[in-house]
């Protein structure tokens, strides 16, 4: 196909708003990459294999629409990338912008057809749905699948080899069958053995081969529903013209798929051409960059911390060196017991974990998994300390305080309740407090005097009031802090002395106070879910660094959750210090849940967030289990959520950036943002 005209392509309906312009998309896929020029009224396409360099499949792609149009590089006026390589293109020459394939895939199928409601687009490495507003083509919720392949492109091809077929023969053998096979395995590696199996039974290469396809169409199913599955289905990316993942899809979704006039591979290089037009009206020009935040020189304070973790492990003085792992842990006694503490939880590397795995289970989250890899690798801060305590919380985190206990360190457990408005539930906390003393001056030889205990109290409560006032400074449209920086500054709470943390706090908050107000306002996200770990950075980086939005509060337990207790100052400080801890932002594993989440909806809405990221790392008990009543509840206060399950791997990055990229796209679209601008 050469050309064809736009009114041979787009919906009828929609030909008005496309105007002006000679504009490409770019859609760089995992296997294939597409192209689409518009111009002058006339719709040119190509498509070529992705090679191992990105920017080469572009340029190729390029090369091929200039000589199908007989048009010169100068005569584009924009070009849009999208897709699996988008990162790499780079035009010195022509004005240049990146677009997520979830809102290219959007906006092309709205223009393919303004009926649309749900997009299932299922390429090479990926499978996605997307609900698509049908006035304006935005995305309004999308889902992606997981890190695993089932349900995608590479799915399909593994089993066409074992049947001997292609890709294309094994969508038409599909369709021929009445008996699909049942099969039940949803992992690519198994997929392939029950295969294997069904073949040494007898079964047919059609009935094989329709068992495949409404396997994987299950999977993507269950996407649909996630987003809500209404007439109006389009089928696009490279698996869209399989007729057995079409016939399967139709039948499980009970829909028919809509019909285009032109092949729905192109869908998102459609939709990048049309975001494109878009660019070129509005002039925009490419931003890449975070917008400017007032900064301050965090190097003073992780030399400090450095130091201090240094001084701890050579045993600087005499004191006796406690680690915690939990923020229930009382830091007030342990200080006024006249002991050094740190918390447990940098986030380990993958060698890390994989060496906690061999003492705990697959199960677990990478968090734990690093802690115990930690001291199995003998991590001299670690290693270093006297005793381990906890007030533990996630069961999980009770078994690893009994492994450390069993393999390395002497370590005592103490229990906190999960009902916590009892009269039972808080004398028994309170017991736990007296038990923890006691121990406390046992192993330091130091007695805790209620004079000191309660000076200690007045110092962390200052602390934390600080921490707060610091915090409210991201009420700002255009926050002074990044959320980056602000959880340095929590890292700090957790490594140095109150008598230290004070002037610091104080100084940074008179800095920060001090910062001219900027009322242009960047995407301000709230942080919710399980732990961010010393060293998991990842996501806040992407966030900030890369996309441009803020993180202006977190609701985690090494977030701003640390700031929120207030401990009595007078009366008995150990029945203080318990109803204080106690009454904090209570854990997702204290009941009733309802409390917590209305706890952290409240926050969101207080520091005016337009989305929220839950994060939790994969396995956790406690906050992954509990995850829908908190969907719930911001959903019902009209705040976007975006739901990220994380390891401490690196190879999701891509599919994170994505997702996040995708995400806060929807949301300037809510916003009425421009696309890479401010209010």
């Amino acid at each position: 196909m050469l050309n064809m005209r736009i009114q041979d392509v787009v919906d009828e309906r929609l030909l008005d708003t496309l105007n002006g312009g000679t504009v490409i998309g770019i859609d760089i896929g995992s296997r294939t990459g597409k192209a689409v020029l518009l111009s002058g009224g006339e719709v040119y396409t190509s498509s070529v294999y992705t090679g191992i360099n990105m920017q080469d499949t572009a340029d190729e792609l390029l090369e091929d629409l200039l000589d199908k149009s007989g048009l010169e590089r100068s005569d584009i006026s924009y070009i849009v990338g999208t897709g699996y390589g988008r990162i790499a293109l780079q035009y010195t020459d022509i004005p240049t912008q990146i677009v997520t394939e979830i809102s290219c895939h959007a906006m092309g199928a709205h223009y393919l057809n303004e009926d649309v409601r749900t997009i299932v687009d299922i390429g090479g490495q990926d499978s996605k749905a997307i609900r698509v507003d049908p006035l304006t083509g935005s995305v309004v919720e999308f889902v992606m699948n997981d890190k695993c392949a089932a349900g995608t492109g590479r799915f399909l091809e593994k089993v066409a080899e074992i049947l001997e077929l292609s890709i294309d023969e094994l969508g038409q053998e599909a369709v021929k069958s009445d008996a699909p096979s049942e099969i039940s395995s949803q992992c690519v590696v198994f997929a392939e053995s029950e295969v294997i199996s069904l073949r040494a039974k007898g079964a047919t290469r059609q009935d094989i081969a329709a068992g495949i396809h409404f396997a994987s169409a299950k999977r993507v199913r269950n996407l649909l529903k996630r987003v809500g599955i209404e007439p109006g289905l389009i089928f696009s990316g490279g698996v869209s013209n399989n007729v057995g993942m079409r016939k399967a899809l139709e039948e499980l979704s009970g829909h028919p798929l809509i019909e285009a006039k032109i092949d729905t591979i192109f869908a998102g290089a459609l939709g990048a051409s049309i975001h494109a037009l878009n660019y070129s009206k509005a002039a925009v020009t490419s931003v890449t960059e975070a917008e400017d935040v007032f900064r301050l020189d965090f190097t003073g304070l992780e030399n400090r911390i450095a130091e201090r973790q240094e001084q701890l492990v050579a045993g600087a003085d005499d004191r006796k060196k406690v680690g915690y792992l939990c923020s229930y842990t009382p830091l007030e006694m342990i200080s006024a017991a006249g002991v050094n503490h740190i918390r447990l939880f940098k986030a380990g590397d993958t060698e890390t974990v994989a060496s906690g795995e061999q003492i705990t289970q697959s199960v677990f989250c990478d968090f734990t998994k690093s802690i115990l890899g930690a001291f199995k690798e003998e991590d001299p801060l670690y290693t270093s300390l006297d005793k381990i305590y906890t007030f533990y919380t996630c069961d999980c985190i009770k078994t690893i305080g009994e492994a450390i206990g069993e393999f390395f360190t002497p370590a005592d457990i103490y229990t906190l309740p999960r009902i916590k408005d009892k009269p039972s539930s808080r004398d028994f906390y309170n017991s736990q407090i007296l038990s923890f003393k006691a121990d406390l001056e046992q192993l330091s030889g130091n007695i805790i005097t209620d004079g000191e205990l309660r000076v200690q109290i007045r110092l962390y409560n200052q602390v934390r009031k600080l921490l707060t006032q610091i915090s409210e400074l991201r009420k700002r449209p255009n926050p002074p802090i990044s959320g980056k920086d602000y959880l340095d500054l929590i890292k700090a709470f957790y490594y140095l002395p109150a008598e230290e943390l004070l002037p610091l706090y104080q100084g940074i908050y008179d800095k920060l106070a001090a910062a001219p107000v900027r009322e242009d306002r960047p995407i301000r996200l709230f942080m919710a879910g399980g732990i961010i770990a010393d060293g998991d950075r990842k996501l806040i980086e992407l966030i900030e660094d890369e996309l441009g939005a803020r993180i202006v509060a977190e609701d985690h337990c090494t977030g701003l959750k640390i700031a929120s207790g207030y401990i009595r100052e007078e009366g008995d400080p150990y029945r203080a210090l318990a109803e204080g801890y106690i009454d904090q932002t209570p854990c997702a594993r204290m009941k009733p849940l309802q409390e917590r989440v209305e706890i952290s909806g409240a926050l969101a809405t207080e520091y005016q967030a337009d989305g929220v990221l839950y994060a939790y790392l994969k396995f956790c008990p406690c906050y992954g289990q509990v995850k829908n009543e908190f969907f719930r509840h911001y959903q019902q206060l009209g705040l976007p959520v975006l739901e990220l399950p994380i390891d401490y791997s690196k190879s999701d990055q891509g599919q994170l950036k994505t997702r996040l990229e995708a995400f806060i796209e929807v949301l300037r679209e809510r916003k009425g943002l421009a696309a890479f601008g401010t209010a």
